[in-house]
């Protein structure tokens, strides 16, 4: 009789050892199950608009340039005076121009377009989408800032000239002023090959002057 509670006993123990890991087991693949989505929190880079000029669209963020910074002071101080030097806001606006597209460094993916805010609005899809396409081809993502792909940044820029010009838009059949203006420029690591001089031209559209060809 002794026997026979004995077993009954250990019959228990053993039910309960199992029932027990069983649940054990089940909790641990809900928790999997439950888990199985959730990605791992990385903070991501994004530009912060630190300055802004007015109605003329340019901004300064904290992503960009030293140069850039410099050249935007230039341009801002100029469209803010009493009476805007619109020779050297031509000036200005190529400059701009080419530092933000030929700064590939400070660009966060192939989809963060330099230049796009000094371009003509109604041509600027079509300018970013080619960008996007060829220079930036190749750009590595860098919105964790672990980049390590090499990649340029102007260093140093000029205008070698600049005169009036005509430039007609075929597909609004229109004909605007605006400056033809050449320029060159050097990079921090020279050796990666990108354009080192080109020929911008910009229209003047109600007083306001925008990029809408390089050569």
């Amino acid at each position: 009789m002794a026997k026979t509670k004995s077993n009954k006993k250990k019959k228990v123990l053993l039910f309960l050892l199992i029932v027990f890991i069983v649940l054990l087991v089940v909790g641990v693949c809900i928790y999997f199950y439950l888990n199985k989505d959730k990605k791992e929190v990385v903070e991501t880079k994004e530009a912060v608009i630190l300055n802004s000029i007015g109605e003329y669209g340019i901004t300064l963020s904290d992503l960009d340039s030293e140069l850039y910074k410099t050249e935007y002071e230039i341009l801002k101080k100029n469209l803010e005076s009493d009476k805007i030097n619109m020779e050297e806001y031509a000036k200005s606006i190529a400059k701009l121009f080419v530092i933000d597209l030929y700064t590939l460094n400070t660009k966060i993916n192939k989809y963060d377009i330099g230049g796009a805010e000094e371009v003509y609005p109604n041509i600027v899809d079509n300018y970013k989408l080619n960008v996007s396409d060829t220079l930036y081809k190749y750009m590595e993502d860098n919105s964790t800032g672990k980049r390590r792909q090499t990649l340029p940044t102007v260093k140093t820029i000029k205008v070698d000239s600049i005169k009036p010009n005509k430039y007609k838009i075929d597909a609004e059949n229109q004909t605007y002023d605006g400056y033809v203006v050449n320029l060159s420029w050097t990079y921090d690591n020279p050796k990666l090959g990108y354009d080192d001089e080109g020929e911008i031209y910009i229209i003047n559209v109600d007083n306001k002057l925008y990029v809408v060809e390089k050569k």
